[in-house]
This record gives C-alpha cells, structure tokens and sequence, in this order.
C-alpha cells in the first residue's frame, strides 16, 4: 500500500470512525493502510478523506469512511474469508477488505466503474481482489459459497439467491429498504436458519439488477 497522506488517514480514523464507535482493531488498521485518494475522480482527490461521500460518476458514490468503516466491521471478514461484494463502484471497499486478509469477488454493472476499480487497484497496490462486469442480484455461483457478501447499493430486501449462497456462519450485510432511506441488516446464517439485525439508518444509491430495483 502507498503510504503518501497517512497523516490524513490516521486523523479521518481518529475523528470520523473511533469517535462514532468503530472499536475492531483490524478494520481501523486497514482503513489507515488503504490510500483512498486513489479511488476517487481527481477533481475530488484533495477532499478525498473529508466525511462525506463523493461521486464517482454514473449516479454512483464512493460511500463515506464512516460507513465504509462500520459495514466492514458488521461484516467482520477474518483472514483467508472468501467475500463477495455486490457494486464494486472504485473499488475501495473492495481494497479494505482485501487489507483484511480476504479475498474479494466483486461484481458491478457498469463497465466504465469496473476499468476504473481495476486501474485503482493496481495503483494502489491492492491483490486478492477479482472483479466482474455482471448483474450483482444474482450473485456469483462460481465461488459459493461465501464467508461473507456486503452489499453496496440500497436493495428493497436481501435477494433470496445471496442467501443460498452464503455459508454457514457467513453474514451479509447490506442497505436495506425503500430508495428514499434504509437501515444496515446483518443477516447471519446458521445450522438453525438466518438471523437478521438491524442497525445504522443510511441513505445509498439504488441496486439495480434482476433480484431488486429494474431501473
């Protein structure tokens, strides 16, 4: 990882993410390491760990390190994890989890996002992530299944197919609920069936795809 603006890292993590709770060591560790300035639009690299989130172009966002922060530690991938990501966007929720010692599958839609995610990644130095131009509401059965799936994009309800596809004791995490505003869920899967939990209210870009919004 390229260490250039540390400085800011460590004072977005100090200010933005311990502050408001974020307590796992692992996630804090690699929210300093990722450069996120990398996988923001140049005009908005100089706001690039500001809190808020930024557009990136095609109605999409990167989401704010907050956010970013508190799904991941939800999410809560141990080393060797096999993660699915649904909305690859730049990518840089892709690279904090592979920080983490996981493997990401990630999926996006639009073609533009995915030669743009992959160019930041290679930039920042980021491995273990694969990315695919696919429909993310159908997942990706090729690697099922999955120790984990986040979801990055509001979705009305978790789509059935993520959750057959998810591992026992695997988790999802996602937005969920109506385009306007929506909840973060954890849905945990066990021997006994899924338990779900509720937590943050936020607002995200709508999940286009088959299994959730057409358009």
């Amino acid at each position: 990882m390229n260490l250039d603006r540390a400085d800011e890292r460590r004072m977005m993590v100090q200010t933005q993410i311990l502050s408001r709770g974020v307590k796992n060591k692992r996630v804090l560790r690699a929210m300093e390491m990722v450069p996120r300035h990398f996988f923001v639009p140049e005009e908005f690299a100089g706001v690039a760990y500001h809190d808020h989130p930024i557009p990136i172009g095609h109605d999409q966002t990167i989401s704010q390190p907050y956010i970013v922060a508190r799904m991941t530690e939800l999410l809560a991938p141990e080393e060797g994890d096999i993660i699915l990501e649904i909305g690859t966007g730049s990518g840089y929720q892709a690279a904090v989890l592979s920080a983490m010692g996981a493997r990401v599958i990630s999926l996006e839609r639009i073609v533009e996002l995915v030669d743009g995610a992959l160019s930041n990644l290679q930039k920042a130095g980021v491995g273990n992530v694969s990315v695919f131009v696919s429909d993310g509401t159908l997942g990706w059965e090729n690697m099922a299944p999955y120790d984990g799936i986040i979801i990055t994009a509001a979705t009305p309800a978790v789509p059935s197919i993520l959750i057959e596809q998810l591992a026992v004791n695997g988790r999802i995490v996602a937005p969920v609920g109506p385009q306007h505003m929506q909840v973060l869920v954890r849905l945990t899967r066990s021997t006994e069936g899924i338990r779900r939990e509720e937590y943050d209210g936020v607002r995200f870009v709508p999940l286009i795809g088959r299994n959730s919004w057409n358009s």
